[in-house]
This record gives structure tokens, sequence and C-alpha cells, in this order.
């Protein structure tokens, strides 16, 4: 009699659970009716703080094309980068360097040769100067760090290195610095391991301090590098001005950047 009444208990509870949990209304979400953030949730505060001061990382993420001019006094150098792919192509007076997605290459438009190492050079510039969204590439770790005092003022710093494997040189470390007011970034310190196995020491120092806005992005106008001691900046050494800057939402297509027939593939 007593096991009969304990199942009967059981039953009656669980038959009593079951009418309640259909008789609760449960608030239905139409997600794609709301206006979520989903891309800079996965950064923190400090540099999206810096991405939003130039425009906002998701407003450069819906941007296809970077096309900019370097003046030299040899001619004009013209970069032209598809910002998905990272496919690219630089035109210069005697040489065109690109990369394809699988291949870096190299076409002569006369005798000269080439001074310089194209695999290391074919996206050093539009890499300083897509600052500071380049930096929200993916396998990025950030670290906040002690600021930079330079003339008086204090800018606070943000360190990036990369998982293994990311790139070309994974080893590599940058310290972005920006305004703590503004949150324009400021200058950024930079290490170099392209050409040796070990990691470096020494820090390069890049100041940004002239903008200008191109489809509502804030890119840079001239790049200032300075020379350094102890890791700290010291005095300006020499500018690099960008002219002609477009940045736009239609893509190129990767046919702008195949190898022309008489180029040869960068080894």
């Amino acid at each position: 009699m007593k096991l009969a009444s304990l199942l009967l208990i059981v039953l009656l509870v669980f038959t009593s659970c079951k009418d309640n949990k259909t008789s609760e209304k449960v608030e239905s979400i139409d997600y794609s009716k709301e206006n979520l953030d989903v891309t800079t949730s996965t950064y923190p505060e400090s540099i999206t703080t810096v991405f939003d001061a130039h425009g906002g990382v998701d407003a450069w993420k819906k941007m296809n094309t970077l096309k900019f001019t370097m003046p030299k006094e040899t001619g004009d150098e013209i970069t032209t980068v598809d910002l998905h792919n990272r496919y690219s192509i630089i035109e210069m007076p005697q040489h065109s360097l690109g990369y394809d997605g699988k291949e870096i290459w190299l076409q002569k438009k006369d005798t000269t040769s080439y001074k310089g190492n194209p695999k290391f050079y074919y996206n050093l510039m539009f890499y300083f100067y897509s600052m500071p969204f380049v930096l929200a590439d993916d396998g990025i770790n950030y670290e906040d760090v002690e600021p930079l005092s330079f003339e008086g003022k204090e800018y606070s710093g943000i360190k990036i290195t990369y998982e293994s494997g990311v790139g070309e040189s994974s080893d590599d470390e940058y310290i972005l610095y920006y305004d703590p007011t503004t949150g324009e970034m400021t200058w950024l310190a930079y290490t170099v391991t392209f050409f040796t196995s070990e990691k470096a020491k020494e820090f390069h120092f890049i100041k940004y301090s002239d903008w200008q806005t191109v489809n509502g992005i804030k890119l840079p106008k001239t790049l200032t590098w300075y020379n350094y001691e102890n890791n700290v900046p010291t005095t300006k050494r020499n500018d690099v001005d960008f002219t002609n800057v477009i940045l736009t939402k239609d893509s190129k297509g990767v046919s702008a950047f195949s190898k022309p027939a008489n180029a040869e593939i960068v080894k």
C-alpha cells in the first residue's frame, strides 16, 4: 500500500509540472530586428575606444578597397589593397609589386633592378597606414601597458601580439599609444623580426598626428618616423606623406591583382 501511494504521488507531481510548463508563456525575441553590435563586442574596451575615435571598426569592415599615393623623389608610389582578402598591388615608376592571394610577384618595367626585399615590402606601408584598424585582424592579443611619456604628456598604451603562425612575422610586437582624452592614436612602437629568427628587443617609433577623414574613416595624412633610445622616441627623423586617398565599399576583384605575364614570382 505504501509503495502504491508513493507512485501515485509521483505521478500527480509529474502531471502538475507538465501542465505548468505548457501553460507558461515564453516571450520570443526576433533577433533579426534587434540592433546588435556583434563586431566590437569581441574587442577590449581600450582598443574599441581607439577604433571609435577613428570612425568605428564596424564602418571600417564595410569597406572593401583602399588606395593611396606616396609621393617620392623617384616618382609616385600608388598602393591599392583589397581590405578583406589583402590582395595588393604597388605601382612604381620602374616596377610593380603585387600579391594575388597566393603568390607575391614583381614586374620590371625596364632594366632597373628592384632595391629592397619584395616579400618584406609588399604590405609594409599598407600596414602602417591602416592603423589602428589593421589591429582588428584575427589572431591578435591585446594587453594594456604602461603609458608613454613624451614632451610632458602621457599616452595610454595597448600592446599587440600575434598568435603563432599569423602573418609573415608572428613574433612582431606593437604598442599603440593613444590620447586618453580624445582616444586618437598618437604613437606606434613596433619591432621587426622579419630578417632574424630571434625575438626583437628594440622598438621603432612612428608618430600619428596628422589625420584626414575619408568616407567617414580617420586615416593618416602624414606619418613621422622618430629616432629612439632605450625604447622611447627622441627626435624627429623623417615624414612620409599620403595623398589621393580612396576608401570605398566597391571591390575590384582578384583579377585586378593578378600577376602580369612578364612578372616573376617572389620566392
